[in-house]
């Protein structure tokens, strides 16, 4: 028997490295600016679990689930790798932490590709006192020089970009017109039925996403509120979330919110992404009560942000695809 997983011409053949080790020493050398950025900060570095109770309960996103059976749980007990460090760093912000930010490996099922592998390094922080914006402006000073790149990053309204490249306002069409402009658009091959939502998913990712930030990073910014549970609503227009998305040649590097901090409502939207699952007839994961609770405990007026390191080490490489830039993908781990 022969193959990349089996028998022992496939080990022969597939031990080495995917990315060139001149790759991995950049790699290694982004990581170290990125360390020296948030010091230079005083942003401190934490550790949080990789294995949680709970899950996303994001109806975008799924988990590995696994199982530990040990001291204290003779039966067993269910745990997720986390998708993001997201809930325990905000359980250290309600506890005092101050600015912290996280670099390490998350896991997330069905995402493999030229820019995805269900094991990728993220890049999280958070900033009590900072609203969105201000947060923009350090994403931007953090990855700009990354890039190499000079000049400021342009801001775009997810309304104004719909608007620009596609031709209709997101927040007034009906579904009638989302899926005209699907076809419109020469987007095949799916059908979103009555979920408005992911209309807007098909034409953002077929249509607008490829034009966002070709000369330069672009902020895309003021999401639909159905689309950004963790964040909180625009006081000035309750439809729209304060979140945003940063985007280079193409590709999605970053997602931000300034942060929800009510545990009813945080409660509320989690439990209607969790009907939206089971409508689908998706696991229902148990909630992140620790997280809740911390909430109610009161949570600081602060932005986050996520940032895919893979993906910026890829685009500052010049790379093609995640497995010049990562040392053993999926495919040979």
């Amino acid at each position: 028997m022969s193959g990349r997983h089996g028998g022992q011409a496939g080990w022969e053949s597939d031990w080495q490295p995917r990315a060139t080790l001149e790759n991995l020493r950049r790699r290694a050398q982004i990581l170290q600016r990125i360390r020296v950025f948030f010091a230079q900060r005083g942003v401190w570095e934490v550790e949080t679990p990789t294995l949680s109770a709970a899950a996303l309960s994001s109806p975008a996103i799924d988990s590995f689930a696994t199982r530990y059976t040990g001291p204290g749980h003779a039966a067993g007990v269910n745990l997720y790798l986390h998708t993001s460090p997201e809930f325990a760093m905000k359980r250290l912000l309600a506890a005092g932490s101050g600015p912290i930010y996280q670099l390490g490996k998350v896991f997330r099922q069905g995402e493999a590709g030229r820019r995805h592998n269900p094991e990728f390094t993220l890049l999280e922080w958070y900033r009590p006192g900072l609203d969105h914006h201000q947060l923009m402006d350090e994403v931007e000073a953090l990855v700009a020089p990354i890039l190499g790149l000079a000049g400021r990053a342009q801001r775009l309204s997810y309304r104004e970009a719909f608007l620009r490249f596609a031709g209709l306002d997101p927040f007034a069409a009906s579904i009638a017109e989302l899926r005209a402009t699907a076809q419109r658009l020469d987007i095949q091959g799916f059908d979103a039925g009555e979920a408005r939502d992911s209309w807007l998913d098909l034409i953002l990712s077929h249509r607008i996403e490829p034009q966002l930030g070709c000369a330069g990073l672009c902020f895309l910014t003021d999401y639909p509120a159905s689309q950004a549970a963790l964040a909180r609503l625009s006081p000035d227009n309750p439809v729209v979330a304060e979140r945003f998305e940063l985007y280079f040649q193409g590709v999605e590097l970053a997602n931000g919110f300034h942060e929800l901090g009510g545990s009813a409502e945080q409660r509320r939207r989690f439990e209607s992404e969790l009907a939206q699952r089971a409508a689908q007839g998706r696991e229902t994961p148990p909630l992140d009560e620790r997280l809740l609770a911390a909430l109610e405990a009161g949570l600081p007026d602060c932005a986050g942000v996520a940032l895919g390191v893979d993906r910026v080490v890829m685009l500052a490489l010049g790379a093609r695809s995640l497995d010049e830039v990562i040392a053993f993908t999926i495919d040979n781990c």
